[in-house]
């Protein structure tokens, strides 16, 4: 199983560095979401999750951190995912506003010749 998401995590992140090199800032756009999804993959397959394992000791009970779950991989995707979504919002309006005021979304804001 450790092969299986290290490959995906690995195909995720290499489509997203191929789209961050297309031309059109909508597919930059894309590229950046994937490669911050391969990135909080990465991070969950790090942090050991298990299943039916508390968070937190419960109370009136000995602390055993072999008993409980890993807390910190949780928490550093929950906010990698809120900041990721802000930044996409963020990354969208100044796509919009570029195509606007160049009338092309191409990220040099020229159209290639052909």
């Amino acid at each position: 199983m450790e092969t299986v998401i290290a490959l995906a995590i690995g195909i995720v992140f290499g489509s997203g560095i191929w789209l961050v090199l297309r031309p059109r800032s909508f597919q930059v756009l894309i590229g950046l979401m994937l490669m911050s999804y391969a990135v909080n993959l990465f991070i969950f397959a790090m942090g050991r999750l298990t299943v039916d394992r508390p968070p937190l000791t419960p109370a009136g009970t000995v602390p055993d951190p072999s008993a409980l779950a890993d807390p910190v991989p949780q928490a550093l995707v929950l906010t990698a995912i809120v900041i990721g979504f802000a930044t996409t919002a963020l990354y969208l309006v100044v796509m919009i506003g570029a195509r606007g005021l160049t009338g092309t979304d191409h990220v040099d804001g020229e159209e290639p010749e052909e």
